[in-house]
This record gives C-alpha cells, sequence and structure tokens, in this order.
C-alpha cells in the first residue's frame, strides 16, 4: 500500500551509477537495497538516494514510485532503468508492456535442471499456506520463465548457473519458478 506522503531524497544513500542522460538513469542495484518506500521500508530506499541527486525525478510517474518503469526484488542486484522524464516512463512503459524490453537474468541455484535448457509457464501470487511467500498457485497471474544453463558444479555442493529470460514480471518470479 502506496504511502500517502511522497518519499524525499536522502543523501546518504549511496546509489551505482551506471549511465546518465537526459531521459534515463541506469542503477546498479546492489543485493539487499529496498527499490522504494513500501510497507516495512518507509526510507532508505534507492528512489530516497535517487531523489537526492536528481530531485527532478519527484514530477515523473508515480507519486510514491516516482521515475519507476520496472523493479527488482530488494535480494536481487543488477541494472535498473529509472526515467527522469515523462516522455521517457511512457516510453519504457511501453517497451515493457509490449516485451520489447529484454530482461535476462544469471541465477544460482542447488542441483541441476533435468533440461538444460526449458521454459516455466505457471501462475504466481501469494502462497496459500504463507502469504509473505510467493508461489506457483492456480489462481495466481500468468507468469512465464525461460532458462538456460550455463553451467554446473559439482563442489562443494550440486549447483547450477541458469540464465533467465522473464516474459513477464512477478514479484519473486525467478525464485518462484525454479
Amino acid at each position: 500500500v502506496p504511502s500517502d506522503e511522497p518519499p524525499v531524497g536522502d543523501p546518504s544513500i549511496a546509489v551505482p551509477l551506471v549511465h546518465v542522460d537526459d531521459a534515463i538513469i541506469v542503477v546498479d542495484k546492489p543485493a539487499g537495497m529496498v527499490v522504494h518506500p513500501g510497507a516495512g521500508n518507509p526510507d532508505g530506499t534507492m528512489i530516497n538516494g535517487l531523489l537526492a541527486a536528481f530531485p527532478e525525478l519527484a514530477g515523473v510517474g508515480e507519486p510514491h514510485r516516482p521515475g519507476l518503469v520496472h523493479r527488482l526484488d530488494a535480494g536481487s542486484s543488477g541494472l535498473l532503468v529509472v526515467a527522469r522524464t515523462a516522455a521517457a516512463a511512457e516510453d519504457l512503459i511501453d517497451q515493457f508492456a509490449e516485451h520489447r524490453a529484454a530482461r535476462v537474468y544469471r541465477a544460482l541455484v542447488w542441483g541441476h535442471p533435468e533440461a538444460s535448457h526449458g521454459v516455466s509457464d505457471a501462475p504466481s501470487g501469494r502462497s496459500k499456506r504463507d502469504p509473505l511467500r510467493m508461489a506457483v498457485v492456480a489462481d495466481g497471474r500468468w507468469a512465464r520463465t525461460e532458462y538456460r544453463t550455463r553451467d554446473t558444479f559439482a563442489r562443494p555442493t550440486e549447483r547450477s548457473l541458469l540464465e533467465c529470460r522473464l516474459e513477464t514480471g512477478r514479484t519473486q518470479q525467478i525464485r518462484v519458478h525454479l
């Protein structure tokens, strides 16, 4: 549930920038950083740090998620694009909606998949047993993840490095599908 108050800038939050131009900001979001304020995280987020450096973001998009057109779970790291203008936000949202923007992730997982390449096409939503967790659920939202094994390891335990391509972008989608 979004807060009634828009987030405020916090210059003490370091946000690793990869690219900045007049239309977008590309951030290398570290694992553990929450992207935007929400329940349990009213401040100390990536957006709070970005607003300190780029106050114009406050006028782009939704007031509680300024500039955001997509996000990464707090536990995930990777590149995240933030719109600096309304026109850039609209264009990026269209790219994601029309599946023109590719989202590719690397995941180190326990075990070895039976098939080196595959697709998980299963609905995702809140777990019936634990509503704080996401799971494959019959009445969930459609979700699709393609994976490909990039490497396997036997020691110290069986693990695999997978490349995952998302057709949809549901909360914890890769974790749910794998």
